[in-house]
């Protein structure tokens, strides 16, 4: 559930459109989420393979694939805003996210126009545009929320690509402010359970606890983004659901528990977080056990610069493929 006391934010991941039509209100309604995400594998997985986009693909059909794709995901992430934008209207998020081509995570000026024209065409204040955290990634960071435009900095994983996230989104919020009244805001998503399925076997033989580094990776970069006490930028923890029954369903909800910070999940951790209490603060933890923690990785020679690298890799990758297959299946 949203908690509001301490500014805790639960965000849905997943868009599809029969489900923003009939149950999506139901969820705000309740308080259980204010706000959502999407990405190219959620837009793929919903556009091929749910028949609600039969009709409006047939109208589309003289349209390239890409075209095709924007004008489904333009719909879907209007009708998700207008849904949310009584909660923006109070202050209480009610934000929405659209992910540019993730074939342009190395352009900075294609990124810029792309974020721009998705932002125009879907016509709500509420929509964050998602940006992979790339070099170019930041540049586009920075001009987008110079412009009024909200971010979600995407697929970060280092605490290095956090300090540049934010750093960039503090110097289009400043660019913004210096224009006149500017809300814009910026979440850093941090990716979660990924490093836990990279890394929990190797671990185990190491004789070092699973399931902790990434809720640690999470817990560290949020003591950064906090320490700068800067309001319109948070945390939000990203790949947050459980894959396999050796841990609790909404593990990555209640083990990241904290103020100031959203937590988006899928629809089946939300649903199996809110059967439980698990609304007790556990971030921050302490930069000393975290450091800790990940001292004596590397002392068991996990190098943590080459696991931050392979998790962005794959991510980037994984992305890319998705946003082509679907692609390709809407070429017909």
């Amino acid at each position: 559930m949203v908690n509001r006391d301490i500014n805790f934010s639960l965000w849905l991941d997943f868009i599809e459109r029969d489900y923003l039509e009939n149950e999506f209100g139901k969820l705000i309604e309740a308080g259980v989420v204010n706000g959502a995400t999407s990405n190219p594998a959620i837009f793929a997985s919903a556009i091929t393979s749910s028949p609600a986009y039969k009709e409006q693909l047939e109208a589309l059909k003289e349209l390239s694939a890409k075209e095709k794709y924007e004008a489904l995901a333009i719909q879907d992430i209007k009708k998700a805003a207008q849904l949310l934008r009584p909660l923006y209207n109070d202050g209480n998020d009610g934000f929405i996210s659209i992910e540019v081509d993730p074939f342009l995570c190395n352009d900075t000026k294609g990124t810029v126009e792309e974020g721009k024209r998705l932002f125009k065409a879907i016509g709500e204040p509420n929509v964050m545009i998602k940006v992979p955290a790339t070099q170019a990634g930041y540049e586009a960071m920075t001009e987008l929320m110079s412009d009024g435009i909200s971010v979600n900095a995407t697929l970060v994983f280092s605490p290095k690509q956090a300090k540049q996230c934010f750093t960039a989104m503090t110097k289009g919020i400043s660019k913004c402010e210096a224009t006149g009244t500017c809300r814009v805001e910026g979440v850093i998503s941090v990716f979660v359970s990924r490093f836990d399925r990279a890394l929990d076997a190797e671990l185990e033989q190491s004789g070092i606890d699973p399931s902790k580094t990434g809720i640690y990776n999470a817990a560290k970069i949020y003591n950064m983004i906090e320490s700068n006490d800067i309001p319109n930028i948070r945390a939000l923890f990203a790949s947050t659901g459980v894959k396999g029954d050796n841990l609790p369903a909404n593990y990555y909800i209640a083990g990241l528990m904290a103020a100031h910070s959203v937590n988006t999940a899928p629809l089946a951790t939300i649903e199996a977080h809110i059967q439980t209490d698990d609304n007790q603060e556990v971030l921050p933890i302490d930069d000393a056990i975290l450091n800790g923690y990940f001292m004596n990785l590397e002392d068991n020679g996990f190098k943590m610069d080459d696991i931050y690298k392979q998790l962005l890799d794959e991510g980037l990758v994984a992305f890319e493929e998705a946003f082509k297959e679907m692609l390709e299946k809407l070429e017909g």
